[in-house]
């Protein structure tokens, strides 16, 4: 899990390696974690008066600089605790989970690479000290989200079975104590909580049997749909933030999308509650057909 041997104060964590207290990797200064990113803007100026027509304002990677570290080791064995670091920011195309936990708040996820490394090579080495070190990160996406991922499921609208009166030539037979109301009904709707301050987007899963599943923002009456049929034993999963629909985690599914069904890509949850609602094609009533959000808050 990202994050796992994040345990006090002042802990970074990229990847396996871990800096901070009790570790040989001491820092004093994190750049750019806390700042908001550099944007791109889509203002454009006026031709016939002052100012600019307002666009939209999009966020560049992030770019987080831990500086002033300081590497101790016993005298002679400098080396290795360089070459464990140089091997864990070693220069990669993929990313790695980048988790921060600066006081006693929860601490924040990133996924970034590194980009950059120094290590000063001083007379410190003789010592076991190595002081004025510095390792830089970039995070194509510059949000910071929670680590720990939020799950909600809901079924299908179902009507609730009521109380059984035990009815016998239009009197009543008898009423037990509890009275049973039967299984709970479905209303079809869930409520998702983005806690920070960003936009966050969501992986949305439908499982089957279910016939032209759908998804609705009650709010916005934003939606996406796709006109399919799963089985029983099929999930269809929607990853908003890559544009993604795959069936059972391998097969394309995105050609399926209804007239109805907005981009992927702007299915996002904003900062604080919204509510969904999980639909299908008339008739369908399956109690084993579902749908699934997953998401972490996201942070500027």
């Amino acid at each position: 899990m990202a994050g796992d041997m994040v345990s006090v104060p002042g802990h970074i964590q990229f990847g396996e390696l871990l800096l901070g207290p009790g570790t040989p990797y001491r820092w004093q200064s994190l750049t750019g974690w806390e700042d908001s990113p550099g944007l791109d803007s889509g203002s454009v100026a006026r031709s016939d008066a002052h100012g600019a027509l307002p666009g939209r304002l999009l966020a560049q990677p992030r770019t987080i600089t831990v500086d002033g570290l300081v590497l101790r080791a016993e005298p002679g064995a400098v080396g290795t605790v360089v070459r464990y670091l140089a091997a864990a920011t070693t220069l990669t195309d993929s990313e790695q989970p980048l988790v921060v936990r600066l006081d006693d708040s929860p601490p924040l996820l990133s996924w970034a690479r590194c980009i950059r490394r120094s290590i000063p090579v001083t007379r410190g080495y003789a010592i076991g000290v190595v002081t004025g070190g510095a390792v830089q990160f970039e995070a194509s996406d510059p949000r910071r989200y929670a680590v720990v991922e939020q799950r909600v499921e809901t079924r299908l609208p179902m009507p609730e079975p009521g109380l059984d009166w035990h009815l016998t030539s239009g009197t009543v037979e008898r009423l037990d104590w509890p009275l049973d109301f039967g299984a709970p009904g479905s209303t079809g709707t869930l409520a998702v909580a983005n806690d920070g301050d960003a936009p966050t987007h969501p992986v949305i899963s439908f499982r089957g049997p279910v016939a032209l599943p759908s998804l609705t923002n009650l709010a916005t009456g934003d939606r996406i749909e796709y006109d399919l049929a799963l089985a029983s034993d099929d999930t269809l999963t929607v990853d908003t933030n890559e544009g993604t629909v795959t069936l059972n985690g391998t097969a394309s599914r995105l050609y399926t999308a209804t007239n109805q069904s907005g981009p992927e890509g702007t299915f996002a949850l904003p900062p604080g509650l919204t509510h969904f609602a999980f639909r299908a094609a008339p008739g369908t009533t399956d109690p084993r057909a579902a749908c699934s959000v997953r998401w972490r808050s996201a942070y500027w």
